[in-house]
């Protein structure tokens, strides 16, 4: 147990660190501190299809899953980045903010959804497999599987809300940050 809790809370220190990469990662050719947020708002819900894979698959959360979660993290990031420079591509060449979004959506659609199941399709032997020397990688391989699928499902819709909301957000921060530089010339 005292073995299991060190494990533990060394996975959440490089959980933390492989965040903190990843979130790097992103800002740097994205020149932006929002839209890695945006990319990483999928992590979240790969731990609903991880907890619903073991629910279907009945077997319990062990280390190995929680080790799979972790691997999950830099995985489910995919799709979202997909459409995040999709929609930053199509805006670069002038066209509209919703416009843009929109047209990610559709063009990055069947390479999202191939992708992950793809991704859930080459797991599958190891979900299946019933030898007992891979009944432990079983759980990491779940988390894997089912936490791609649901998380690349929902970041076709969460994305391009969390765009449409980030770029409201800066807009009307730029709005009051200039009423308040007229408001304070005047006086």
């Amino acid at each position: 147990q005292r073995e299991q809790n060190k494990t533990f809370q060394a996975l959440k220190r490089n959980a933390f660190i492989a965040l903190v990469l990843i979130y790097a990662l992103l800002a740097v050719p994205l020149r932006s501190y929002g839209q890695p947020l945006i990319i990483m708002a999928v992590i979240p819900f790969g731990l609903v299809g991880v907890i619903a894979g073991h629910l279907i698959m009945r077997m319990n959360l062990s280390m190995m899953s929680i080790f799979g979660v972790v691997a999950l993290s830099g995985v489910v990031v995919n799709s979202s980045l997909v459409l995040v420079h999709y929609v930053n591509q199509r805006r670069n060449e002038g066209i509209a903010l919703s416009d843009a979004v929109r047209a990610a959506g559709v063009a990055r659609f069947r390479p999202i959804v191939l992708t992950s199941l793809t991704t859930f399709a080459g797991l599958t032997p190891l979900l299946l497999e019933g030898s007992v020397s891979a009944q432990f990688l079983i759980p990491m391989a779940i988390s894997l599987a089912f936490g791609v699928v649901f998380a690349s499902s929902i970041s076709l819709f969460l994305v391009p809300s969390l765009y449409l909301i980030l770029e409201d957000v800066k807009h009307g921060a730029s709005q009051w940050i200039e009423s308040m530089s007229r408001s304070f010339r005047s006086a």
